[in-house]
C-alpha cells in the first residue's frame, strides 16, 4: 500500500512551538520536519490573511544551474522548445490571435510554449530569446480589452473559455519576475475583476477550465502577495466553487491524466486562503488515490495513458509528457506551500526517472506517452491496449501531439528555478539536488552566493560553498531524501549531528564566513519495491534512481511529415526544413522478457555496481554515456512478448513458464532508457 503522506502534516501550532524552541540557537545543527516560520523581508511572501508558506521561490534567474541540468537547458534552447516558434503552425505570427484580435488561430499553444520558453530565456539570460518572448508579452499587454479581458476571446457552448488565459497568467508571472514590468500587475488585476463579473452559471464551464481552475487560483494568490489588493480575494472563493470538486472521498472528479496532475493540488492552494487543513489533506488524499488505483509503478507517475481506465494499471500503461511536467510543477508548488520534503522527493523521482526518458537526447523530439515498461516505441495504433487510439503516440516525434509539443518546455526550467528556495525565517533551503550557483539575500538583507557542486543523482556527495562579504548569520536547510538513511553532514570538515534525518531537513543555523564549506554525503544503497497490485512485480532502486533492463535500441529515422507519425492537429509552418526535425521509432535489438532473480529480501541476487567516467559533454542520460551500470541475473519468460496490437504485453503471472537457465542482465538508470523494463516479474530464490 502507498503510505498515507498526509499523516506527516505539521500543524501551524506545532510549527510555532518548534520555531520558538530553536530560533535562538547559535551555530547549531538540528533535524527538523519543516523549515521554521518567521519573517523574510527579502522576497515576496504570503500576505495576511493568507497562510504563511515555509518556502518561497526565488525570482527567475537567481538560481543558475550547472552541470547536467545546464546541459539540458542548452539542448532545450537549440531543440524543440527553443526553435518551436519557427516550426509550429500554432506559433505562426501571421493571423495569430495572441498578436491580433483579427487572427484566425490562437488557444493554449502560445502560452504553453511561452511559459517554458520565457523561463528558459531568463535563466540563460539569452538576449535573442528574451526579445522573442517580449514580442508576445507586449502583444498581450498592449491589446487588453476595455472590460479587462486579456488574450483572444474564445467560447465553449456560449460560455467564455478561459483555460488558455490561465496558462498565459503563469507566463506573465515569469515575465514580471524577470523584468519588473508593472503592466503585468495592472493587467492581472483588471482581468481578475472581469472574472468576478462572470455569472457562476457561465464561469469555468468547459472540459479543461473546470478541472484546472486551481491554476487560476494560484495566480490570484501570486498577485495578491505582490499588490495587497484585497478586492481580488473573493475570486478565490468563486474559483473554488466553480472548479471541479477535488475534495471527494476516495475518488477524483476526473481521471484524465493531465487534469489529475494539475487539479489534485487545487485544495492545497485554496487552503492558503482559508486555512482549512481539510483542504490540505484533500490534496494528499488525491495524490494517494490516483496512485493506489493507477500508480502502482516506479517512476512517480501513473498509468493513465490519456484517461485512466478501470482495470488498466499494468506498467505498460503510461503518462502523457504534459502530465509529467504538470506533475513536476505541482510538486514544486506544494514544496513551497507545505515545506514537506515528500514533494521534493516525488519531483526528483518523476524528473530523474520518467521525464528524462520522454525526450530524445537532443531535445528535438518527444514521446506523447511514456511508460515504466515499454519494449517498443513506434508509430502504430495500439488501442485498446493504450487509451486514445491515435497515430504516433509511442514514437519520438517533434509533432507527437499539439499539447505536449508546446507544453514540455516548462519541465527543466521550472525544475531549475526550484533547486534552492528561500525560507521565511531568512534562510535558504537546498530542495532539488543538482549543481548550481544561487545568488540570494538572507537574514538582514545581505547577499550571499551559494555554490553547489555535485553530479547527483549519479554521485553521493553534494558540496556547498558559501561566499559572502563579511560575516552573516542565517539558517541553511538541507533536504535529506527519504531514501538517504545514512546521510551525514560536515561543516568545514567538522561532523554535525544528523541522526534520523531521512525525509526531513538538517538546519544549519550559524554565523557564516566567506568560503565556508558544507559537505552533504548521501550514500546510495540498493533497495527494492514490490508492487502488489501489479502481480507482485518488483522494481529496483539505487539511491534516487530506479533501474531498468538495458535493451539494445534499433533506431529508425522517419520523415515527420509522414501521416503515420503525427496526429491530425499538428501542423508545420510553411517553409520549414523537415529534415531537421525527424521522427524516430525505437525497436528492441535484444531480448527483454526476463523475470528478475531476487532473494527473500526482494533484492536482486549477484548484484554489482560499475562506475564509469563522467561524460565529457555533461549529459549522462543516454545508454552510451550513463556513468552507472549494474549487473544482475534473470530468467527468460518465452510467452511474454507483444500483444495483438503490437504493444508490450501485460506482466506475466507467476505461473508463466520460465527458462531453467540464468541469464546475466545489465541494468541502467530508468531515465537513460528510452526502451525499458522497469517493473519486473519476480523469480525468488530459495
Amino acid at each position: 500500500m502507498i503510505k498515507p503522506f498526509h499523516t506527516h502534516l505539521l500543524t501551524a501550532g506545532a510549527a510555532i512551538m518548534l520555531s520558538a524552541c530553536t530560533l535562538s540557537a547559535e551555530n547549531s545543527a538540528e533535524v527538523v520536519d519543516r523549515p521554521l516560520t518567521g519573517t523574510n523581508a527579502n522576497y515576496t511572501a504570503f500576505r495576511a490573511p493568507l497562510q504563511s508558506a515555509p518556502l518561497l521561490k526565488l525570482p527567475v534567474g537567481q538560481v543558475q544551474p550547472k552541470g547536467w541540468l545546464r546541459k539540458y537547458l542548452e539542448l532545450q534552447k537549440d531543440g524543440l522548445n527553443g526553435k518551436l516558434g519557427t516550426v509550429s503552425a500554432w506559433l505562426d505570427k501571421n493571423n495569430n490571435q495572441w498578436l491580433d484580435d483579427h487572427g484566425d488561430h490562437g488557444w493554449e499553444e502560445v502560452p504553453y510554449w511561452l511559459r517554458g520558453y520565457s523561463s528558459l530565456a531568463y535563466i540563460l539570460d539569452d538576449e535573442e530569446m528574451k526579445r522573442e518572448a517580449q514580442v508576445w508579452f507586449d502583444a498581450v499587454l498592449n491589446n487588453l480589452k476595455e472590460d479587462g479581458f486579456l488574450g483572444p476571446r474564445n467560447f465553449e457552448n456560449g460560455n467564455p473559455e478561459v483555460w488558455a488565459q490561465m496558462v498565459m497568467l503563469w507566463a506573465l508571472q515569469t515575465y514580471y519576475e524577470g523584468t519588473g514590468d508593472s503592466r503585468v500587475l495592472d493587467a492581472m488585476t483588471n482581468y481578475f475583476k472581469w472574472e468576478m463579473t462572470v455569472p457562476d452559471e457561465q464561469f469555468l464551464k468547459g472540459l479543461w477550465q473546470e478541472k484546472r481552475g486551481g491554476d487560476n487560483l494560484w495566480s490570484v494568490l501570486w498577485l495578491y502577495n505582490r499588490t495587497g489588493d484585497e478586492s481580488i480575494l473573493p475570486l478565490a472563493d468563486k474559483l473554488h466553487k466553480n472548479t471541479s470538486n477535488w475534495t471527494l472521498t476516495d475518488d477524483l472528479p476526473n481521471w484524465h491524466g493531465v487534469n489529475v496532475a494539475q487539479g489534485f493540488r487545487e485544495p492545497a492552494t485554496y487552503y492558503m486562503y482559508t486555512g482549512d487543513e481539510k483542504m490540505l489533506k484533500a490534496t494528499y488524499d488525491n495524490h494517494n488515490t490516483m496512485r493506489a488505483r493507477y500508480g502502482q509503478v516506479p517512476g512517480g507517475m501513473y498509468g493513465a495513458d490519456e484517461n485512466a481506465r478501470a482495470g488498466y494499471f499494468d506498467p505498460r500503461q503510461g503518462a502523457e509528457t504534459c502530465a509529467i511536467v504538470e506533475q513536476m510543477a505541482s510538486d514544486e508548488i506544494l514544496m513551497g506551500i507545505t515545506g514537506d520534503p515528500f514533494w521534493a522527493d516525488h519531483c526528483e523521482n518523476v524528473a530523474l526517472n520518467t521525464f528524462t526518458a520522454a525526450m530524445t537526447d537532443d531535445m528535438k523530439a518527444l514521446r506523447y506517452i511514456t511508460s515504466p515498461n515499454m519494449a517498443i516505441s513506434d508509430e502504430k495504433l495500439h488501442g485498446p491496449s493504450i487509451d486514445n487510439n491515435l497515430r504516433g503516440m509511442l514514437s519520438m516525434s517533434p509533432f507527437s501531439s499539439r499539447c505536449c509539443q508546446h507544453n514540455h518546455g516548462m519541465g527543466w526550467p521550472y525544475y531549475a528555478e526550484h533547486l534552492v528556495m528561500a525560507t521565511t525565517d531568512g534562510g535558504l533551503a537546498t530542495m532539488l539536488y543538482a549543481a548550481n550557483e544561487t545568488t540570494a539575500k538572507v537574514a538582514d538583507g545581505k547577499t550571499v552566493r551559494l555554490t553547489e557542486t555535485t553530479n547527483y543523482p549519479f554521485e553521493e556527495t553534494v558540496t556547498l560553498t558559501v561566499n559572502t562579504d563579511g560575516k552573516v548569520s542565517f539558517p541553511l536547510y538541507l533536504r535529506i531524501p527519504q531514501w538517504a538513511k545514512g546521510a551525514t553532514v560536515n561543516v568545514n570538515g567538522k561532523a554535525q549531528d544528523t541522526a534520523e534525518a531521512a525525509g526531513k531537513y538538517i538546519r544549519l543555523n550559524r554565523e557564516w564566513n566567506d568560503g565556508d564549506v558544507v559537505t552533504l554525503s548521501m550514500p546510495m544503497e540498493l533497495s527494492s519495491q514490490v508492487w502488489a497490485q501489479n502481480k507482485s512485480g518488483v522494481s529496483v532502486n539505487y539511491g534516487p534512481l530506479t533501474l531498468s533492463l538495458k535493451i539494445d535500441e534499433n533506431v529508425e529515422q522517419h520523415d515527420s511529415r509522414d501521416k503515420d507519425f503525427v496526429q491530425d492537429d499538428s501542423h508545420w509552418q510553411e517553409g520549414v526544413d523537415a529534415s531537421l526535425w525527424p521522427c524516430y521509432v525505437l525497436k528492441p535489438g535484444s531480448d527483454w522478457n526476463y523475470a528478475l532473480k531476487v532473494g527473500k529480501d526482494n533484492l536482486p541476487v549477484q548484484f554489482k555496481v560499475t562506475r564509469k567516467a563522467w561524460p565529457a559533454d555533461d549529459f549522462p542520460f543516454t545508454l552510451e554515456s550513463v556513468p552507472l551500470e549494474f549487473s544482475a541475473v534473470g530468467v527468460q519468460i518465452p510467452s511474454w512478448g507483444f500483444d495483438s496490437t503490437g504493444m508490450t504485453d501485460l506482466l506475466p503471472t507467476k505461473y508463466a513458464e520460465r527458462s531453467t537457465e540464468e541469464t546475466p542482465l545489465s541494468l541502467v538508470p530508468m531515465g537513460a532508457a528510452r526502451l525499458r523494463i522497469s517493473l519486473f516479474p519476480r523469480e525468488v530464490t530459495e
